[in-house]
């Protein structure tokens, strides 16, 4: 990233915007960020948590209003635009779709027709996202499995399992929060191709790292393993411990966005992973590992599923491809176990006595995304690279959550 450039994020009071203003920061480029108008006047907590106030220009605006974002592109004039803005919680997604829908659908329309009406001529990022492809078909079992519950599954597939995930794959979105992202995707594209708006989507996988909202799984998990280790609860609690994802530290995908704004193709998609996929048991037990607690062995509270040393690694190759995985992992993956509501939970079995582990029926969505596996070679053809492990995203995660104030407001 050259010096001097003008960028425009919106969105930078997020989690991603905020890492990706302090790297631009560091690279000299000319911060400006979109943030709604607040009541109290308070600066928004990721920004102070980045130290970036005083490095930024913030400029007050509304997704959902085209005169407050033209006014943003005349105040900022972009060299490149980071669109991060959105409502990005599934589940809250699934509560309020119509909100979700203001914000990410006519949000991002709203934004590209005030480039269009301003004759700007920046480069646009757009933050698409691996929920887009939503129900991959894993095997031939998943595929039926799918059939029965849906009872459609379109487009059908061309190939199982459909895994790793390429830009090529079926998008069959899950959520409204998916489907809004798929809205964004194809539009950015269409600016493209119809005004020659210079845009680059990225599709990028799960991605965590220290300060991910408290309402996100990993965040989730960690900060009550926090608490478990300081005495303050006694239990842990979660949802859906089969689904699978691809979870990138956010540093890696920080650099993805800037490599793509630098060498990305107009109206091109890419994909940002780190090429693993894990399960949620295994983020939840890898997290008590990096905790202190050898993992000696599961069992559900029903007793009639058990695994002794979950954690020993796997490494063989899986869906033509090779990435570390756990034990339960490849139990999972070749489909010979799987947890549901009814096992009500688990017993983790650890030098340090039995850990509980309950099963929350409610956090369970109405449509499941059960896997994402990346394939990024064609990110990687232009410059990226994959820095971090799946353990260095929950040590960084854990470590936030190490001073009382931070265990307390998750």
């Amino acid at each position: 990233m050259g010096c001097e450039k003008n960028i425009l994020i919106t969105g930078i009071s997020g989690f991603v915007g905020s890492h990706l203003a302090r790297e631009l920061i560091d690279r000299n480029a000319n911060v400006y960020g979109l943030v709604r108008r607040r009541s109290d006047g308070q600066i928004p907590f990721n920004i102070k948590r980045q130290k970036i106030e005083k490095g930024i220009n913030l400029i007050e605006g509304d997704l959902e209003s085209i005169s407050s974002l033209g006014n943003a592109i005349s105040i900022s004039s972009p060299d490149m635009i980071f669109h991060f803005g959105a409502q990005s919680f599934i589940p809250r997604s699934f509560s309020d779709p119509l909100e979700t829908m203001g914000s990410n659908c006519c949000g991002t329309a709203n934004l590209l027709e005030a480039i269009r009406l301003k004759d700007a001529d920046p480069i646009v990022v757009f933050a698409g996202s691996s929920e887009e492809y939503g129900l991959v078909i894993s095997s031939a079992k998943q595929y039926d499995k799918a059939k029965s519950r849906y009872g459609a599954v379109f487009p059908e597939p061309q190939r199982i399992p459909e895994i790793p995930i390429s830009e090529e794959n079926p998008l069959r979105p899950m959520s409204p929060y998916a489907v809004s992202k798929v809205y964004g995707d194809y539009l950015m594209r269409n600016y493209w191709h119809s005004y020659g708006i210079k845009t680059v989507v990225s599709r990028a996988f799960n991605h965590e790292g220290a300060g991910r909202g408290a309402m996100f799984v990993t965040s989730a998990i960690t900060s009550q393993v926090m608490k478990l280790k300081f005495g303050e609860i006694d239990f842990l609690s979660i949802g859906n411990v089969n689904a699978f994802r691809d979870w990138s530290h956010v540093s890696d995908i920080i650099d993805g966005y800037i490599t793509l704004a630098e060498k990305g193709e107009y109206g091109q998609v890419y994909n940002q992973g780190s090429e693993r996929t894990n399960s949620v048991i295994s983020f939840l037990l890898l997290s008590l590992e990096c905790a202190g607690y050898e993992i000696k062995r599961i069992e559900t509270i029903s007793g009639d599923k058990a695994v002794a040393e979950p954690l020993i690694k796997e490494e063989s190759r899986i869906f033509g491809t090779n990435f570390e995985r756990t034990r339960i992992d490849e139990l999972m993956l070749k489909e010979e176990l799987e947890f549901v509501p009814e096992d009500l939970g688990m017993i983790v079995q650890t030098n340090k006595g039995d850990i509980k582990v309950n099963f929350d029926a409610n956090r369970f969505r109405p449509a499941e995304v059960p896997i994402l596996l990346s394939d990024a070679r064609k990110i990687k053809a232009i410059g990226y690279t994959v820095k971090s492990n799946l353990r260095d995203i929950i040590s960084d995660q854990l470590n936030y959550y190490l001073s009382g104030k931070d265990r307390r407001s998750a």
